[in-house]
C-alpha cells in the first residue's frame, strides 16, 4: 500500500509520518498529498484566533472533549460521532529557531481517544498567525476523515488573521482584563469573527468587556439593525477552565455550518480559499524559477544597481522579467 492508501485506511502512524513529510516539503509527502486531494473537502475547518492569554488552547481542549463525550454528530446528516483533529500553531523563536509546542501539554487529557488527533506546528518565521505548511497539513487531516479540524493560531494581533482565509468558521477569542475596551473596539481582528467568544467570563470586568464588544460589532456591521438575512455574529461567554459555555459554543458552531450550507457561503469560501492557494503556490514557484534562471549572477548584478540607486526596485523587476522571457 502507498502512504496515501495507508492514511485512507486509518493508519495513524502513517498519518503522522505523512504530516512530517508534508511539513518538510518532502517530495514523497507532496506526491501523497496529490493522491489524497480528491478525498478532501468534507471537513468543517474551524479557526480560533485571538490575543495571547485569552485561553485559546484550553478552549480548544474543552471543545474537543465536549464534542467527543457528547457524541456530537455533523449537521450534514452523518450518523457517526464527529472525529476531531487539532492543528495547534506555536511561534518559533527568532533566536534559536525552536518552538515549545506547549499546546500538547494543555490537551494531554485528550490522549487515548482514537477520534482525536493533535498536531502541533511551529510557525518557522511565518507571519499571519499560521505556519507556511498549515494548509497542506489541514488538507491531509481532511482526507484522513476528520470531521472537525480545529486550527489554533499563535497569539494574534490586530492584523494576523490568516486563519480567516483558511477556515469555514472563524472564532475570535477575547478575554477581559487584557487591555482597555477602546483597544478591543479598534482591533481589526474582530471583523473576521463568525463567532465571538469572551473567555474567562468569570473575571471582573467581563460584562463591561462584553458590552464593548457588542458596540464594536454594531459599529462594524453593514447591517447594524440586524434586519438582513445574513449571519449575525453571536457573543458567547465561556469559562474554558471548567467548560462553562462550551455547549452553547458547539451549538453555535453547528448553526453556523447550517447557515453556510443553506446560504451558499460554504461554496463561496471554498472557492476563495482554493483561488488563494493556487495563487500563492504559483507565485512561489514562478519566483523560484525566475531566480533559477539568474544563476549566472545577473540577479546579484541588478541588486547592486538598485543598491547604487542606478535602478529603482520597480525598474529592476521589469528588467528581470524581460530577461526571464528572453
Amino acid at each position: 500500500m502507498t502512504l496515501a492508501e495507508q492514511v485512507l485506511a486509518g493508519d495513524r502512524l502513517a498519518l503522522a509520518r505523512l504530516l512530517t513529510l508534508v511539513e518538510n516539503d518532502d517530495a514523497q509527502g507532496l506526491t501523497a498529498l496529490d493522491e489524497l486531494y480528491p478525498h478532501t473537502g468534507t471537513a468543517h475547518l474551524i479557526g480560533l484566533t485571538g490575543g495571547t492569554g485569552t485561553g485559546k488552547s484550553t478552549l480548544v481542549n474543552q471543545l474537543a472533549r465536549y464534542v467527543r463525550s457528547e457524541g456530537i454528530r455533523n449537521t450534514d446528516g452523518g450518523q457517526s460521532p464527529v472525529r476531531v483533529a487539532v492543528v495547534a500553531v506555536d511561534p518559533t523563536s527568532p533566536f534559536t529557531g525552536g518552538a515549545i509546542l506547549g499546546d500538547r501539554i494543555r490537551m494531554r487529557d485528550l490522549a487515548g481517544d482514537a477520534g482525536v488527533f493533535i498536531r502541533s506546528m511551529a510557525t518557522r518565521g511565518a507571519l499571519g498567525g499560521l505556519a507556511n505548511r498549515t494548509r497542506p497539513v489541514v488538507q491531509t487531516l481532511d482526507a484522513a476523515g476528520f470531521d472537525w479540524i480545529l486550527i489554533e493560531t499563535v497569539g494574534a494581533g490586530q492584523s494576523e488573521v490568516e486563519v480567516a482565509r483558511m477556515a469555514h468558521t472563524t472564532i475570535v477569542v477575547e478575554a477581559p482584563g487584557l487591555g482597555d475596551e477602546v483597544q478591543a473596539i479598534k482591533a481589526g481582528i474582530l471583523e473576521t469573527a463568525d463567532l465571538l467568544v469572551l473567555n474567562k467570563a468569570d473575571l471582573p470586568g467581563a460584562e463591561r468587556a462584553a458590552a464593548a464588544l457588542r458596540t464594536s460589532l454594531r459599529l462594524g456591521s453593514p447591517d447594524p439593525m440586524g434586519e438582513g438575512t445574513g449571519w449575525t455574529v453571536p457573543i458567547l461567554m465561556t469559562v474554558a477552565t471548567d467548560g462553562a459555555g462550551v455547549a452553547e459554543l458547539v451549538e453555535s458552531l453547528c448553526q453556523h455550518r447550517q447557515y453556510l450550507a443553506a446560504s451558499g457561503e460554504w461554496e463561496r469560501r471554498v472557492r476563495l480559499r482554493v483561488e488563494r492557494e493556487v495563487r500563492d503556490l504559483l507565485q512561489r514557484d514562478l519566483l523560484a524559477r525566475l531566480l533559477d534562471r539568474q544563476a549566472d549572477g545577473r540577479f546579484d548584478q541588478i541588486l547592486g544597481q538598485v543598491e547604487a540607486r542606478q535602478l529603482s526596485p520597480r525598474a529592476a523587476v521589469d528588467l528581470l522579467m524581460r530577461q526571464a522571457g528572453s
